[in-house]
């Protein structure tokens, strides 16, 4: 099963690159960019029996691995 993980900062946590990236976008002409918050994304390969397996297995990986919980949520998505 493939599985697509979103990492993401919290809503309060102060995010530089982000800040960094809507300033460019805004020098390059960009003015309809309000703001921007930075991210990972992840894509697994799960070997599962099962969509509700496939994405037990993923929330634990992303809880214990991929995001850092003080500072990031994330998001799981199981494609069939």
């Amino acid at each position: 099963m493939k599985v697509n993980i979103i990492v993401t900062l919290k809503p309060a946590v102060h995010d530089p690159q982000g800040e960094t990236i809507s300033n460019a976008l805004k020098q390059l002409g960009y003015e309809h960019s309000v703001s921007v918050r930075q991210g990972k994304f992840f894509e697994l390969s799960l070997d599962t029996g099962s969509p509700e397996e496939a994405l037990r297995l993923a929330e634990e990986i992303a809880r214990r691995v991929l995001a850092n919980p003080v500072l990031e949520v994330f998001d799981v998505e199981v494609k069939a």
